[in-house]
């Protein structure tokens, strides 16, 4: 039996008539959706603080400087693996070792003695709910540091906790940062208040963050 050369044309038209049809439809609704009205572009955010001024910034770190080498400051930053204590900035009494954490080492940790708030009495222990040293990692040594080399350190991201700009910033308004100006009886604050120092410290970042010559 022959077979008709015009036998199923239909079904094969009807097919390509419909994959057609579909990609048309595809097109369109692409297209729809490219123009609608109510999607505005997305707007990519920025964080741009830094109106540079080296004159102001280093002036500002003045003011920066003499509150972080203050003895309730630097009493947690040490050289050494055992923090400092007192106005004198002594070693502590209690031979405490940094840990890895900062936090102290096997039985002897911070938090045995530093509670969540100060200890009621003179010269007891101050308290905070994080109370630590910088971790073993990363020191941030504060003491015997020039300006300069503070200046320096605390901009540098592998040095400075990992804290760009913006986490610098909010760093000025840190748990342990304000409670440097809640010390506990018996000792001296800091040679400014904590709004006079945030004004430095935001003073000397957003004006460029300018390290004082050496």
């Amino acid at each position: 039996m022959k077979q008709d050369p015009k036998a199923g044309t239909g079904n094969f038209v009807s097919v390509k008539t419909a994959a057609v049809l579909s990609i048309l439809v595809f097109i369109i609704a692409v297209g729809a959706s490219a123009f609608k009205k109510d999607e505005a572009p997305v707007k990519k955010i920025t964080f741009s603080t830094i109106n540079r001024d080296s004159i102001e910034s280093v002036k500002a770190f003045e003011t920066v400087y003499k509150t972080l080498m203050s003895p309730r400051c630097m009493n947690c930053h040490p050289a050494g693996d055992i923090p400092l204590q007192g106005d004198d900035s002594h070693l502590h009494v209690m031979g405490p070792k940094r840990g890895v954490e900062g936090k102290g080492v096997y039985a002897m940790k911070c938090s045995n003695c530093h509670q969540e708030t100060n200890t009621p009495g003179l010269h007891t222990p101050p308290g905070n709910p994080d109370w630590h040293l910088p971790p073993a990692a990363m020191k941030m040594v504060f003491e015997g540091k020039s300006a300069h080399e503070l200046a320096i350190q605390l901009m540098d991201k592998k040095k400075n906790g990992n804290k760009d700009i913006k986490k610098l910033i909010e760093h000025a308004d840190d748990g342990l940062v304000l409670a440097v100006w809640n010390p506990g009886e018996g000792r001296t604050l800091p040679p400014v208040s904590h709004a006079e120092f945030k004004k430095a410290w935001l003073t000397w970042i957003k004006k460029g963050a300018y390290a004082p010559k050496k």
